[in-house]
């Protein structure tokens, strides 16, 4: 008897995955459904692969961010439009206003700091670890406190789901 556990013919992580991308459309579609207000103090930091199929970004800001960028929905966002496939939203630049379109699949991370909760997502477009990144540049008001953004080692509410696949 091996002590190993069988592969599963069921894709249990694929179905975790896209259950809790889910949960980035909901909120979004709530925020979209008020009218692009968000409550309270939350915010949104959305990390994507910018390479990914159906992800639109203006050329300058795919050429600064080849492989994963980091978007803030603070204050200053407009026209946000949430399907089931993903969300299109206009920001700001460097003063510069841009349309992005990001599929749900597309997307590595959500975190709303004003509540300490945060997904972290495997990435669907290469087995490859994403290389570093810069903070998110768009328009938006400094990070609060230590400046830090949902860590799992502080005891927040972030949920990672890392299933490692067979070969």
């Amino acid at each position: 008897m091996s002590d190993s556990p069988p592969d599963s013919l069921i894709p249990y992580d694929e179905i975790v995955q896209e259950a809790l991308r889910a949960v980035v459309g909901r909120v979004l579609s709530e925020v979209e459904g008020s009218g692009g207000t968000l409550p309270g103090m939350h915010h949104f930091y959305i990390t994507f692969k910018t390479n990914a199929p159906g992800v639109s970004v203006p050329r300058h800001l795919r050429e600064q961010f080849p492989d994963e960028m980091t978007i803030v929905l603070q204050n200053k966002f407009w026209d946000l439009a949430v399907d089931e496939r993903g969300f299109s939203v206009g920001l700001s630049f460097n003063q510069i206003p841009a349309k992005l379109d990001v599929p749900f699949a597309a997307i590595t991370d959500f975190v709303d700091p004003a509540v300490d909760f945060g997904l972290k997502f495997q990435a669907t477009v290469s087995d490859m670890a994403p290389p570093l990144h810069d903070d998110a540049e768009n328009d938006s008001p400094e990070r609060g406190g230590d400046g830090t953004v949902g860590s799992s080692d502080d005891g927040s509410n972030v949920v990672t789901v890392d299933f490692g696949r067979k070969k």
